[in-house]
């Protein structure tokens, strides 16, 4: 199978600990061909077909210089077995616009995964309202006073964006309300941004728990991101300390839940976050942690991914 990734600069990567370079490693290793595609080189053309500029991509087993890319081809998204849209966030409009391309593509016969309607459809913050049995006291809103309101009744609260990542402009507000006015002017921006409060969950300490599921089934081990010294964020990108840990029964049966629903919408893999007994996130986009939970674990995430791919594509040449 011919398969392309739309991923950031290659360049960028961090082979180390890059779940896209894992899923691509695992392709390789079971003789799949590989491209690469930038999203600016996604297009539609006046003939009405989603093509991108391809590059053939080749793996050298040489950490320093790990791939070498062949001569570009301009090709329909639909004449590759699949296509990984694998570009991380910022989900700016930029992100919105090549989920259009992609959703075209769709329609024309290729076949992508994450689903680009499913990726737009699925705010990383929001998705979890669908799951009300699941989370912790959340409110949506733009409106100043209910924020005030809902401090006044949960006391300890976490504000955060809706369009936030990596843990980036998330704020704990203890009972005593501290700059609780502030933190809402600066991110609602004088009620002209909507923004999330959720009742504080102590188990934080413990970590913020990653669960992968692929496929619609959660994957055995999660990443426990433990926050360190007054930091009340576990994300990696803001320090948080990365364990592996087996799942537990209420992590399983989270990720089970989500898994089942969101699989049937196009959404091969997402990344399920939890503290505690509560769903806190589902990360559609770009989910991580595949190296990190194979190091702590020896569990590869990359062939649950792989198999996950190749059956999701079989399925549609079925279907």
């Amino acid at each position: 199978m011919h398969i392309a990734f739309i991923a950031d600069p290659l360049a960028t990567f961090k082979i180390y600990k890059d779940s896209t370079f894992a899923m691509m490693a695992e392709a390789d290793r079971r003789g799949h061909t590989l491209a690469y595609i930038d999203q600016c080189d996604l297009a539609h053309t006046a003939a009405g077909s989603v093509e991108a500029k391809a590059w053939p991509l080749q793996l050298t087993g040489d950490p320093d210089i790990w791939y070498t890319l062949g001569a570009s081809e301009v090709a329909p998204l639909s004449s590759f077995g699949a296509v990984v849209m694998r570009k991380d966030p910022p989900f700016d409009m930029e992100y919105v616009y090549s989920t259009y391309l992609l959703e075209r593509a769709e329609q024309q016969g290729a076949r992508v995964f994450n689903s680009g309607r499913a990726i737009r459809d699925h705010n990383e913050k929001f998705a979890i309202t669908e799951f009300p049995d699941l989370i912790a006291p959340t409110l949506v809103t733009r409106d100043g006073e209910r924020v005030r309101e809902f401090h006044r009744e949960h006391g300890d609260i976490i504000l955060k964006p809706l369009d936030g990542m990596g843990g980036m402009g998330i704020f704990r507000v203890k009972a005593d309300g501290m700059n609780l006015g502030s933190m809402i002017e600066m991110l609602g921006g004088d009620e002209q941004r909507t923004i999330m409060a959720q009742k504080f969950i102590p188990q934080i300490a413990a970590g913020d728990k990653r669960i992968l599921v692929i496929d619609g089934a959660p994957v055995p081990f999660a990443l426990a991101r433990i926050p360190q010294g007054n930091e009340v964020r576990g994300n990696l990108a803001a320090g948080g300390l990365g364990r592996s840990q087996p799942l537990s029964a209420r992590d399983r049966e989270i990720g089970t839940i989500v898994g089942a629903k969101l699989a049937q919408r196009g959404l091969l893999l997402i990344g399920v976050d939890s503290i505690g007994d509560y769903l806190t996130e589902i990360n559609v986009t770009s989910p991580t942690c595949f190296a990190e939970i194979r190091a702590g674990s020896g569990f590869n995430v990359a062939e649950v991914f792989i198999d996950g791919l190749e059956r999701a594509v079989q399925r549609t040449a079925t279907s």
